[in-house]
């Protein structure tokens, strides 16, 4: 048997130095280290052996399998190594030609845009507060001054998350980030009840609606909600608040007005515009003729909203606002149509 197993190594080692391909390689592998190979039926014939006889076999027979392996694997690299000269010796190289791109990852234009919204407004004294993106009915509608089944609902229609036994107070995907401010105020209020603290922040986040995707409104998008509470606080910080934002996004020669509007959670309300940057006001299609742009709502916290929050309406006021990063890119970029924000399309979305 020891003899045998001499045999078998000489052999495999004489046919390994006459491999020269790596194809031919893979066959002497099977050939000789195999299932069938001769070495191998070394090993299936050891139940025949004798006691004594099987450790010296053993021995030798895994002997000769480590120098075939170890054979094995200098061959391997001394083919790879010579098809590499090989190939530079007779493959051409032009090292004139321009080297390969690197494809260098950026962040999504609604989220440069929400960046610079909240940057802008840091300058201004704001502080980022986030919220939770899944509430209570209580929380997105009826504390912000939308009783149940109220008909100003069926402009938010909503995601809502089945749950039992919940009746007036589902739990639902917000629909806007207006709940941020009851939040934020109770969370400030809890501090010190009998003389809550003043409160300015920028609240962002994603909302949620269950609408119809068209080119002008999608099912989920970004909001910036912002909110300025304590004593005193009048329309005209409103109105001068949003106006230096305008300017600080737009440029210092951006011109703004305010139209009276309706919100349930604020009053009064208004809509802020800006003259559009496309025809400097004269009008054309991208501001409907009009000359101007709409940009945000607004208005003065209603007074049951700040209750809802711990703050006692008789002593303290407050402004808030909601606006969409999506809503201004379109109107600065001219773009057209809301669904190239998430429609993840690379030549949309390399141009930002």
């Amino acid at each position: 048997m020891l003899d045998k197993l001499n045999n078998i190594e000489k052999a495999a080692l004489e046919a390994l130095t006459s491999v020269s391909t790596e194809e031919s390689l893979q066959a002497w592998k099977t050939s000789q280290l195999g299932r069938s190979s001769p070495l191998m039926q070394v090993f299936a014939e050891f139940g025949k052996l004798s006691k004594e006889e099987k450790p010296i076999v053993g021995q030798a027979a895994n002997k000769v399998k480590g120098a075939l392996e170890a054979a094995l694997s200098a061959r391997e690299a001394e083919i790879k190594a010579a098809a590499l000269a090989k190939s530079l010796e007779e493959d051409q190289l032009d090292v004139t030609l321009p080297g390969r791109t690197v494809n260098i990852g950026r962040l999504h234009p609604s989220t440069q845009q929400l960046r610079r919204v909240l940057s802008i407004l840091s300058e201004m004294g704001f502080q980022v507060y986030t919220s939770r993106e899944v509430e209570t009915d209580e929380f997105n509608f009826q504390l912000l001054n939308f009783p149940p089944h109220h008909p100003a609902r069926e402009m938010q229609d909503s995601f809502y998350v089945e749950t039992e036994g919940r009746e007036d107070n589902p739990i639902l995907l917000r629909t806007q980030t207006s709940p941020g401010q009851l939040r934020a105020m109770r969370e400030f209020a809890a501090t010190n009840p009998k003389n809550p603290p003043p409160i300015r922040i920028a609240s962002p986040g994603m909302c949620f609606r269950y609408e119809q995707v068209t080119s002008r409104s999608e099912m989920q998008f970004n909001q910036v909600e912002g909110l300025a509470v304590g004593e005193g606080i009048t329309f005209s910080d409103l109105k001068g608040t949003l106006s230096d934002f305008a300017r600080r996004m737009f440029g210092q020669n951006a011109r703004t007005r305010f139209r009276a509007d309706h919100f349930p959670f604020t009053e009064p309300s208004a809509e802020m515009d800006m003259e559009c940057f496309v025809c400097g006001g004269v009008g054309c299609s991208v501001c409907k003729r009009s000359g101007w742009l709409e940009i945000l709502g607004c208005g003065m916290v209603h007074p049951v909203v700040l209750q809802n929050g711990g703050y006692d309406p008789c002593r303290y006021s407050g402004f808030a606002w909601g606006m969409g990063p999506e809503r201004q890119l379109m109107l600065r970029y001219k773009i057209d149509d809301i669904r190239y924000f998430w429609g993840n399309d690379l030549r949309f979305l390399g141009q930002f």
